[in-house]
């Protein structure tokens, strides 16, 4: 086992709500986000796998072929009454606000400084762990990790790009996260 932590944040496949730029509700993978899993991942060695608890985090562990727990600190950004609308069908005012100001959420859900505290708390959690941890999640969660790895400004969280399938590779030595590659 190694003296680190390594840890490799896998984002879930496409939906049908990313394709149609909607709030996601727990929706499965569409054909597409399954076709993606299994032409793209190769996780090599895992000694421990987590996921979030929604259907398309479950989805895209399975046909990873990992056995995982869930964790319920890796679900999504919660939209609150936004789940199932198209981004277009919110008020421009309360969208502007939230992808300006990390500390509010208009949508009654979870702010995008809640979300990284969240994570954040999850990822201090392993500081004792040792080794490699997959953790399938979602593209919003793994911004929220890069975001707490760097000491990043909140401000800087929708400048994360990170796609379907998407893996993000961090170590935990020494005391503090470094974010490793993504891609």
């Amino acid at each position: 086992m190694s003296e680190i932590v390594r840890l490799t944040l896998v984002s879930h496949a496409m939906t049908d709500a990313m394709a149609a730029g909607r709030f996601p509700r727990d929706e499965p993978l569409n054909a597409l986000g399954q076709r993606q899993v299994d032409a793209t991942v190769d996780l090599g060695v895992v000694d421990a796998a987590v996921c979030a608890p929604e259907t398309r985090a479950r989805q895209t562990a399975e046909r990873l072929g990992v056995r995982v727990e869930t964790e319920p600190r890796l679900a999504d950004l919660n939209c609150g009454a936004w789940r199932g609308s198209v981004l277009g069908g919110v008020d421009a005012g309360e969208l502007t606000v939230w992808l300006t100001d990390p500390t509010k959420a208009p949508h009654g859900g979870e702010s995008v400084a809640d979300l990284v505290t969240r994570v954040g708390g999850w990822l201090d959690s392993l500081s004792d762990r040792r080794g490699r941890l997959v953790a399938v999640t979602h593209p919003s969660v793994v911004r929220a990790a890069v975001i707490h790895a760097l000491n990043a400004p909140l401000a800087s969280f929708w400048r994360v790009d990170v796609g379907p399938v998407c893996r993000t590779v961090m170590h935990f030595r020494g005391g503090a996260w470094t974010l490793r590659s993504t891609g």
